[in-house]
């Protein structure tokens, strides 16, 4: 898959998922194509304990609990959601949970203000309705509607930026399991096959924007996806996502471990910092998620492959940090310069290492921003 810019998972990882479907033979709930116990491994990786004639890797780095549960969701009659602060692997991991189960990621509705009705459940195409009238063939089904028919996972990304009425139009969905086109005389409900489910995202810090309903509430399994706290594990995402962008590039350069632990330091300074401001204004506007410093990290080793000496220097990071970080003037420079000077610049003399050039670096892109 060369020739495309972001595979999705069943098929970046398709070889594994054959693999694991050749020798599985555990019970399959409805038509899924692995094993609870085979998804599983698929997404957290194998161990030796598994006693497979191969390595599975590991996809996503979380809690064991949260994917059983997850799993354990989808092969019930309710929907699942999958809710967390921004950067928590929400999406990534309903995705690899789609890939595993139907081996199709992709039927896909993204919640937005401007999601309609149509994008649940169907529209039509106007220019055959004119000539043919509304018939089966004229209908254009919606990503939910085509999970239905085939009895596989469709996803609904950010539910709750879409509108109340565009999210109740998932209740009878969910509960009766059909969609009734009342345009057409014959043939005018849609079923869905066992095994059809619906993975839903929702961003914590979106609430108040578009609350669920009770009534969709007690459709959905609600599994929470914490932040990552541990350096240990917050560490081997962000190696994980970089060796994937130096594959992706074809980018041969070299992250030194002690870089990759100024930037996990920074960012751990920078959010203890953010809990304890008294007011929004004290705070950075970036979430200062995992995501992000994993955005910040590529952007850093992006520019050193086109515009550096080909070797990832702190300097480098140090402008990546500010310029991704820094979205408000003058208030986000403000903190970031307010964090150089009260925490790197001592810390650059204690330790030394890494931390003077990182300071240096975080001032001159401050100076140029300012």
């Amino acid at each position: 898959m060369s020739d495309v810019l972001r595979a999705p998972a069943e098929l970046k990882y398709a070889e594994e998922l054959d693999w694991l479907e050749s020798v599985d033979d555990s019970p399959k709930p409805f038509a899924w194509r692995l094993s609870p116990k085979m998804i599983r491994l698929f997404v957290l990786g194998s161990e030796r304990a598994d006693g497979l004639d191969r390595e599975i890797s590991q996809k996503w780095f979380g809690d064991r609990s949260i994917v059983e549960r997850a799993i354990v969701t989808l092969a019930s009659d309710r929907g699942l959601l999958l809710i967390g602060d921004p950067g928590t692997g929400k999406s990534w991991l309903a995705e690899l949970l789609a890939a595993a189960i139907s081996r199709n990621s992709t039927l896909v509705v993204q919640g937005t203000a401007g999601t309609t009705e149509d994008h649940i459940k169907y529209s039509w195409n106007v220019s055959m309705v004119i000539a043919k009238g509304q018939s089966r063939e004229s209908m254009i089904p919606s990503p939910i509607m085509t999970a239905m028919e085939a009895g596989s996972i469709g996803r609904f990304e950010e539910l709750t930026r879409s509108t109340s009425d565009v999210q109740d139009a998932l209740i009878s969905i969910l509960s009766e399991k059909y969609i009734s086109v009342p345009e057409l005389d014959s043939d005018g409900i849609v079923f869905a096959k066992p095994g059809f489910s619906v993975i839903a995202t929702a961003n914590s810090r979106d609430r108040g924007v578009n609350d669920l309903s009770s009534a969709l509430k007690r459709r959905f399994n609600f599994v929470r996806i914490p932040v990552v706290t541990n350096k240990k594990s917050e560490a081997e995402i962000v190696r994980f996502r970089t060796e994937e962008l130096l594959r992706r590039h074809q980018i041969e350069l070299d992250v030194p471990p002690t870089l990759l632990d100024v930037l996990l330091r920074s960012f751990g300074d920078l959010r203890a910092a953010a809990a304890a401001a008294g007011s929004d204004d004290e705070k950075l506007e970036s979430a200062l998620s995992t995501a992000e410093q994993i955005g910040v990290l590529e952007d850093a080793v992006l520019h050193s492959n086109f515009f550096g000496e080909r070797a990832l220097t702190a300097r480098t990071l140090a402008s990546s940090l500010v310029g991704s970080l820094a979205r408000r003037e003058p208030e986000d420079l403000a903190i970031l310069n307010k964090y150089l000077h009260g925490v790197v610049e001592p810390r650059s003399k204690d330790e030394g290492g890494d931390w003077p050039e990182f300071l240096d670096g975080g001032r001159d892109t401050i100076a140029t921003l300012s």
